[in-house]
């Protein structure tokens, strides 16, 4: 194992959330350890997260009722990266939007309303409320000439139910429909991992990637420069790892184990104040 020292000795840290921070509706061991010596040790710090269905609000009081406070400036979502990315590409565009309202929020606040008659993209984030008129509608549209966009490339994603389809899984039959290829924006595209860094205000070589998929966290964080942690509370095992052509520069039971030994002792009541 490298010394855990250097990493803690970076400027930045940014950390994937399902599996890292929390399972479901629970705290994971550690975090709020974690929080404390980031803001204790005046870290630059981001949750980065490729759920595109809530708002940063939304992800704070998440986080509220499993008895931390963080503030919102703190979270950073694939939808709030797809609406950068929309608005830096195609001012004044449309979308015709399949999503939550973490989505539609993002891509409204910068001025990209819904469209479902001549938008120039279509938007496919997570959402309960999918269904088979929709990919009608989305077929229908990119057949006259709309883009595809993807929130994220995740297949599936953890839930309190279990393993449940993700955005890739929600595309597909749009991309099947049509011929089509969707361009998506979360993690790992370098998009949204070089937005996270410069709204943390450090370089790669001063930033650490923190995540428990090495799809989309660790290979986001080595295509970036960062150093990267694979923690073991989410959907990785030190088994399958093995089979990937680039590992993780550390591999820790949880986030909480990156606390020095000495900032544990202090169990004081914390809330992160941004």
């Amino acid at each position: 194992m490298r010394d855990l020292n250097i990493i803690r000795s970076k400027k930045g840290f940014i950390s994937d959330m399902d599996g890292v921070i929390y399972q479901g509706s629970t705290l994971i061991p550690g975090v709020k350890e974690f929080v404390n010596w980031l803001q204790k040790e005046k870290k630059q710090f981001l949750f980065l997260t490729n759920s595109s269905e809530r708002t940063p609000l939304e992800l704070r009081k998440k986080l509220q009722s499993m008895g931390l406070d963080v503030e919102e400036s703190h979270f950073y979502t694939s939808a709030l990266a797809t609406a950068h990315f929309l608005k830096t590409q195609a001012p004044g565009c449309s979308a015709y939007i399949i999503g939550a309202h973490g989505l539609i929020n993002a891509l409204y606040e910068v001025g990209i309303p819904f469209n479902d008659v001549n938008p120039e993209y279509v938007v496919v984030g997570e959402t309960t409320g999918y269904n088979y008129e929709m990919i009608i509608k989305a077929t229908e549209l990119i057949n006259k000439g709309a883009k595809l966009i993807g929130t994220n490339g995740d297949m599936t994603s953890p839930s309190d139910r279990g393993v449940i389809p993700a955005c890739r899984a929600l595309i597909a039959p749009i991309e099947l429909a049509t011929g089509k290829q969707a361009y998506f924006i979360g993690k790992p595209n370098p998009l949204m991992m070089r937005t996270g860094l410069k709204k943390l205000g450090v370089h790669s070589e001063e930033a650490v990637m923190i995540g428990d998929r090495m799809d989309t966290d660790i290979i986001g964080g080595v295509e970036s420069g960062m150093e990267t942690v694979l923690v073991m509370s989410g959907v990785s095992n030190r088994e399958n790892i093995q089979q990937f052509s680039y590992q993780p520069h550390y591999i820790l039971d949880r986030i909480g184990d990156l606390v020095p030994k000495k900032a544990k002792l202090n169990r004081s009541s914390f809330i992160a104040m941004g």
